[in-house]
């Protein structure tokens, strides 16, 4: 690889990173009260499924340890936004789905991001966004091809 392909991907990968980290603490400040991302995202998830899903199916679906889906489940359900109970037929295993409350916060939740995310795209113009998301798509792809 040339030092100028290197330098170029050194910029765009910073770019992503540093745009990740802006995006999450523009958008932490707007979620509801003690609403973390991660909370936001399996409800997300949840309520776009419309099943049941079990913790495990979950961290893969986020890329993240069981341990930290279960803390991020715990949470949930000590807030009342999702009901965990038991699988009748394998008692090791567990199923989790959102609750009413779990939507009515995932729907406001949303509202609220929704308002800065779309300010962002139209500062930044419909067609430059609309241009970059292919780019974008395959990254994500290469990315998720290593796994």
């Amino acid at each position: 690889m040339s030092e100028i392909d290197e330098n170029l991907s050194v910029a765009l990968f910073s770019e992503l990173f540093m745009a990740d980290q802006l995006a999450r603490a523009k958008l932490v400040r707007v979620l509801p009260k003690g609403m973390e991302i991660s909370h936001f995202s399996v409800l997300n998830h949840l309520a776009k499924s419309r099943a049941e899903k079990t913790p495990g199916q979950l961290a893969r679906a986020f890329h993240v340890t069981r341990g930290a889906m279960t803390n991020t489940l715990n949470k949930l359900a000590w807030a009342g936004y999702v009901h965990i109970r038991p699988d009748w037929d394998d008692a090791r295993r567990k199923f989790v789905a959102i609750s009413p409350a779990g939507r009515r916060a995932c729907e406001e939740a949303f509202q609220a991001i929704a308002h800065v995310v779309t300010e962002v795209v139209a500062e930044i113009g419909v067609e430059r966004v609309r241009a970059a998301l292919p780019v974008l798509r395959e990254v994500r792809a290469r990315l998720g091809e290593e796994e």
